[in-house]
């Protein structure tokens, strides 16, 4: 059912102070983002270099579902896992006694659901199904239909591949693993 923690949602109140501390002195890369008019919030995704990422959400004007939360502090808002069918996911989650609700499956982009925290030992859960390529800018992202590329390192190459979670994945060989790779890969198609 899940695939993996896709990311962890910071609710702030000062967005541009939060992006000066996770960008500037973290490192993490501006990502899409995007503003909700019918709950009053700007999210915004940001990614760190082995693809973990981290929302930041922030009210947009007075009546925002953000109000209650933030007016007691900023922090952690939601962990959202990915599934690969949110369908299969709300028949299992129904099956097992778990309730959920803002169940949202219209959109080609991003299905979700939510457990609340009382049901899951005090933390919100989203559960959504999406194409992680989707919402990750261009550097971190492959072409499409690329699923790896070599390079040279000072010590041998440089293989990166595509990450199941959108984006790619780097990995250091010497010469001599980059050859036993090679072998292997030539052995394993036979």
């Amino acid at each position: 059912m899940i695939e993996r923690i896709d990311h962890i949602s910071l609710a702030v109140k000062d967005i541009e102070k939060a992006k000066n501390f996770f960008c500037d002195i973290l490192g993490l890369v501006p990502c899409a983002w995007s503003v909700l008019e019918d709950l009053k919030y700007l999210g915004q995704v940001f990614s760190a270099g082995d693809l973990t990422r981290i929302e930041m959400i922030t009210p947009t004007g007075e009546g925002s579902f953000l109000d209650k939360f933030l007016a007691e502090r900023d922090g952690v808002h939601h962990l959202c896992f990915q599934t690969l069918d949110i369908i299969q996911a709300k028949e299992y989650l129904d099956r097992k006694g778990i309730p959920t609700f803002g169940y949202e499956d219209t959109s080609e982009r991003w299905r979700e659901l939510f457990i609340h925290p009382r049901d899951a030992f005090g933390v919100l859960i989203q559960i959504a199904e999406f194409r992680p390529e989707d919402f990750l800018v261009e550097p971190l992202r492959f072409p499409e239909g690329v699923k790896w590329e070599l390079g040279p390192s000072p010590e041998g190459v440089t293989l990166t591949t595509a990450h199941p979670g959108g984006g790619k994945s780097r990995l250091e060989l010497t010469r001599d693993e980059a050859r036993r790779l090679g072998e292997e890969l030539l052995k394993a198609s036979d």
